[in-house]
């Protein structure tokens, strides 16, 4: 899948929070139905068996419950893509990233191996912190090997991790540092890597011997880097690739001076001031505004970059965690340009049915197809639309806040834990039923502005 991955330590957010967000797009010419739901123990396979590839795994007793993102229509899998489970470790998965033939020639895909469909579905139940998630993905990795290169975050109340997929067999993780944000657009982005430093970097246990025996270290001096030994470099990747990184990090570090076309931009950097959800979903929606590249502007150089908000997104989802607090999952459908982002607690049993009923058939009465709707004809009216979408994203997201202070207040003095899971799905069920007339509404005005942009129109009427 074509993605954007956003990662934010504790100390580069607002608010102490670890953050993990992704993009779900999906390839040219496909949009993927998703829905928000949770997975319980008893309807997790014990037999796991991919619908892509066949292989077949058996899975560890006693999983965990947790929450989903998976396609609404499994024909070709689940596709969980991401969520927390009940010992709040989250995890998304994945990015799908770049390699070179000496990678590939080295250790070769494996057909029948695991990939994005299935990583979730194998991990995210029976990890206990990010870095056990790494482990486990590392050791599935190892033994049934994957059909494609992915990135991989996990996520835990002190610590994020980033794990990437080198051929067919082989990994790399390295834990992000507190103080710093990373942005990858679906190219292998790890660009520093030390072998000694056991507490900050992990990977398969012959990576090192893999390295030298193949002649991947292309570093002429100082110290190793992982991007130019197992990354690409190709022409497509400067047009596709690297300028959604740019327009991250020129956002966020704009007193650093970046070329959008540079093969030398940074994995992670430290901001300029501290990141909060709006400024993740922001970036998760950029298009290049106030740039030639703008795909709404009338530059001779229009739409020439691909977009982070483009119109096949799927879902963007931020994982927010924070000692002693709610773990909030941050979820918004459809194309990031037009849609608005809205907070649900992740310690649940079930999910609103708004946020849970999608079907391969178009309807207003979920939130995905309201906003791929939303989407479509806020596009195809741009200029007189663009302010009834801006005015509901932030009518949204200020009621998000509302709602997250209220209930976090409730619950911080609830000592009950049962009591405790009904103010969740209170809070849960109030945003979604809010959320509903909010989107009903904004879709109603939209509507009547395309409508009146009617090719067929004619001024004069008989009133």
């Amino acid at each position: 899948m074509s993605c954007t991955t956003v990662l934010v330590g504790k100390k580069a957010s607002y608010d102490g929070s670890c953050m993990i967000a992704r993009n779900d797009d999906s390839p040219s010419g496909q949009f993927t139905p998703k829905k928000f739901v949770v997975v319980h123990p008893e309807e997790q396979p014990k037999q796991y068996c991919s619908v892509l590839s066949h292989v077949e795994i058996e899975l560890p007793d006693e999983p965990m419950r947790y929450t989903s993102m998976p396609n609404a229509i499994e024909s070709e899998g689940v596709w969980a893509a991401s969520g927390v489970n009940a010992a709040n470790v989250a995890m998304t998965a994945t990015e799908t990233i770049t390699s070179n033939p000496r990678v590939l020639g080295a250790d070769p895909l494996v057909e029948n191996g695991i990939g994005e469909e299935d990583m979730v579905t194998l991990v995210l139940p029976y990890i206990h912190s990010a870095k056990e998630g790494v482990l486990r993905l590392g050791s599935l990795l190892e033994t049934y090997g994957t059909y494609e290169m992915n990135g991989i975050a996990f996520c835990d109340v002190n610590e994020i991790w980033w794990l990437e997929t080198i051929g067919g067999h082989h990994w790399m993780a390295r834990k992000v540092p507190d103080d710093v944000y990373v942005v990858m657009p679906n190219q292998l982005g790890i660009d520093r890597f030390d072998f000694e430093d056991e507490e900050n970097y992990i990977c398969s246990f012959d990576l090192k011997k893999f390295v030298q025996t193949n002649h991947l270290n292309l570093s002429s001096y100082g110290a190793f880097d992982p991007r130019a030994a197992f990354g690409s470099h190709e022409d497509s990747d400067h047009i596709y690739n690297t300028p959604r990184a740019w327009d991250i990090l020129r956002t966020w570090n704009p007193h650093t001076k970046f070329e959008p076309e540079a093969d030398d931009l940074p994995w992670c950097m430290v901001p300029e001031k501290k990141i909060t959800v709006e400024d993740v979903k922001y970036v998760l929606s950029l298009h290049y505004q106030g740039t030639p590249y703008d795909p709404y502007g009338k530059e001779a150089q229009s739409g020439k970059y691909r977009s982070i908000g483009i119109n096949r997104n799927d879902f963007l989802t931020i994982t927010q965690m924070k000692p002693n607090c709610e773990t909030i999952e941050w979820v918004a459908f459809a194309s990031n340009v037009f849609n608005a982002l809205v907070p649900f607690y992740a310690n649940i049993e079930t999910t609103p049915e708004y946020m849970a009923n999608t079907t391969k058939d178009v309807s207003s009465d979920n939130f995905y197809w309201s906003s791929r709707l939303l989407a479509a004809m806020a596009d195809a009216s741009y200029r007189q639309s663009i302010f009834e979408i801006e005015r509901y994203q932030n009518k949204v997201a200020a009621k998000a806040h509302q709602m997250i202070h209220t209930y976090n207040g409730l619950l911080e003095h609830e000592t009950d834990e049962g009591k405790k899971l009904q103010l969740r799905h209170q809070a849960n069920e109030d945003m979604a039923q809010w959320l509903q007339d909010q989107t009903t509404e904004v879709l109603n005005q939209v509507l009547y502005i395309l409508s009146n942009q009617m090719k067929n129109a004619f001024s004069r009427s008989d009133a």
